[in-house]
């Protein structure tokens, strides 16, 4: 698995819709990117989402990880990200479409 960068790209289940990335640590860079840690994915916008119409909200905010935070390491306590991240959104129908990471960011460095 690896570890998600700045560079890496994040999307809900509707493909287009894109999720800003927003690295919070500077401690750990992957050539020059900062590695993603716990909470970097969650409460970021979404835009692109084509899921519009009558009663349909379109993806606009990533909610909690539900998965994808390592077990094994860690940076100033928050844990990193991987490749696996996976979350819910706001869109609809509630509590049925996820964001995914599509790219992680960078191809060198993985947990094994």
């Amino acid at each position: 698995m690896h570890l998600l960068t700045e560079n890496a790209a994040l999307a809900c289940d509707h493909a287009v819709g894109k999720v800003k990335i927003e690295p919070s640590q500077t401690l750990v860079t992957i050539m020059d990117a900062r590695v993603l840690v716990e909470t970097d994915p969650e409460k970021r916008p979404i835009s692109g989402c084509p899921n519009v119409g009558p009663g349909i909200k379109a993806c606009g905010l990533t909610l909690t990880v539900r998965k994808g935070y390592s077990e094994l390491l860690a940076i100033e306590g928050r844990r990193v990200c991987l490749d696996t991240v996976t979350g819910l959104t706001d869109g609809t129908p509630p509590g049925a479409v996820t964001y995914t990471v599509r790219n992680p960011g960078q191809e060198l460095v993985e947990e094994v």
